[in-house]
């Protein structure tokens, strides 16, 4: 039994039905699912969920699914938040976690929203989904509507990682590469969407892939026997993540779950595009659309964002802050915290490391506070950004 009530823009208030597929509000809004929390409070209590199968659907309460036989799943969920000692120390701070989301199905955080996205769809009826993606969000929706039997038409910019390319290929989606950036792919996506009534998957044009990315939120303070930490910092491009844990924090307070303290979010972006740093900095509601977008962690090469006002909200309601890195700086924090904690992570999880840095030094963050990253996929995926020569040995030679 799900407990979701309706769907609420988030820009004007409206409300709407949650039976029938629907994209955008009238105004233009991205609609985010509200749910029963009093009655969910009765009927469970933060204890509820670890009897429970591991994964994300354990907090099926709070997700948007009627009928389990919808749930569209590959075992998503439930990554492990480990303590970063060395490069903790190599830093600054005494209380150092890195949440790695690069175990989830296909490598990425992207694998949440699809799962819980893909489950609405198959119980909407939907037929035929299309997309634009950076490359990640392309290859798990693929994954996850391969094993739904729904169709996916994806586009993706040309200069894709090449396994995102693959990986959408092979799980057997219409795979288009654009000569542009994800807004280019974005604009070619709303065209089809009109043309063959498509239904619009992009980021927050469907209202379920944020109850998806909102249980890293969960597990989070789940984790910490729901004492939130002080500080979280989330990689942005489309800000879908950093909203849902906002989200999913301020439905648990409503619950009584946790207090009233929320963490500092913080939101990292690189130089070569950097719409929310500079909204942020600038003390505007909406960001600008960043021309020319340039940086090697694609994921986060985003112009402009649908959402750009709802993570500017959820950064300034913590208390939070918005930070920007050069591209040099995460190459180097990739080496770093592989040489240090044995992690291969995904050029937008460094940035973190490379923006924990700096905050530390500004005294933003405090040496004894308790700081988690959110590592938003695993470096595997991204061969290209290594360059190295290994010594080849003849058979007969010695090392």
């Amino acid at each position: 039994m799900s407990y979701l009530t309706e769907l609420q823009c988030a820009k004007c208030g409206k409300i709407y039905s949650a039976d029938l597929p629907i994209n955008l509000c009238e105004c233009g809004g991205p609609l985010l699912a509200r749910y029963d929390l009093k009655t969910i409070r009765k009927k469970i209590n933060k204890q509820t969920f670890k009897s429970r199968k591991k994964g994300l659907w354990r907090f099926k309460e709070l997700l948007p699914i009627s009928e389990e036989s919808n749930i569209v799943t590959l075992g998503e969920g439930d990554t492990p938040i480990l303590k970063a000692n060395k490069i903790g120390k190599k830093l600054g701070i005494e209380n150092l976690y890195i949440k790695d989301e690069g175990l989830n199905p296909t490598g990425t955080f992207k694998a949440r929203g699809a799962s819980v996205g893909v489950s609405k769809a198959k119980e909407l009826a939907i037929k035929t989904i299309a997309m634009p993606t950076a490359g990640n969000a392309g290859g798990a929706w693929s994954a996850y509507c391969a094993k739904a039997g729904i169709e996916l038409v994806v586009a993706m910019p040309k200069d894709a990682p090449e396994l995102a390319e693959k990986e959408s290929f092979i799980y057997g989606s219409k795979t288009y590469l654009v000569d542009g950036l994800i807004s280019d792919a974005g604009k070619i996506i709303a065209n089809g969407v009109k043309k063959y009534n498509w239904f619009d998957a992009a980021t927050l044009k469907e209202p379920y892939r944020i109850e998806g990315k909102k249980t890293m939120g969960i597990e989070i303070a789940e984790y910490f026997n729901w004492e939130i930490p002080d500080a979280i910092l989330y990689p942005t491009g489309g800000g879908v993540g950093i909203i849902g844990i906002f989200k999913a924090l301020k439905e648990l307070r409503k619950l009584g779950w946790i207090g009233e303290k929320l963490p500092k979010l913080i939101s990292v972006q690189s130089e070569g595009c950097n719409p929310i740093v500079e909204a942020f900095e600038n003390g505007t509601e909406y960001s600008k659309f960043y021309k020319n977008a340039s940086t090697i962690a694609g994921g986060i090469r985003v112009p402009k964002a649908l959402g750009d006002f709802l993570v500017l909200r959820a950064i300034r309601e913590t208390n939070g802050t918005a930070i920007q890195v050069k591209d040099s700086e995460i190459l180097e924090s990739l080496d770093l915290i592989a040489k240090t904690e044995g992690l291969f992570i995904c050029p937008e999880g460094a940035t973190l490391v490379a923006a924990l840095s700096k905050l530390i030094d500004n005294g933003f963050i405090k040496q004894n506070e308790k700081v988690v990253l959110l590592n938003t996929g695993t470096g595997i995926k991204y061969p290209s950004l290594i360059d190295f020569d290994l010594p080849i040995l003849k058979i007969n030679e010695s090392i």
